[in-house]
């Protein structure tokens, strides 16, 4: 498994598939995870994990959108921060460079 699909894997099963499979999840905010999806797919292990970290730092955009996934219920990068953390480290990063 490479490090770009072991990340997103994470992601699937951690915040982006609840609410994917959400019956009650707005349609926007299922639209809003597409857009994310589409736009980490692109990027290498190194850049999809600098995403993670700029979207928790977060724009007025991201913000808005986290707390409205708060407001839903659902699980935010936020609430995956601390094992994120620990689990995709710059040691897991240079693995096999």
């Amino acid at each position: 498994m490479t490090k770009e699909t072991e990340i997103m894997k994470y992601l699937h099963d951690n915040v982006f598939d609840p609410i994917l499979n959400s019956k009650t999840a707005p349609s926007d905010l299922k639209k809003g995870v597409r857009i994310t999806i589409m736009r980490m797919e692109k990027l290498n292990a190194r850049k999809m994990v600098h995403y993670f970290w700029s979207a928790i730092s977060g724009t007025e955009k991201s913000n808005a959108f986290a707390k409205r996934m708060k407001t839903e219920g659902f699980i935010r990068f936020e609430e995956c921060l601390e094992e994120f953390r620990e689990k995709f480290n710059d040691k897991w990063l240079k693995r096999n460079e």
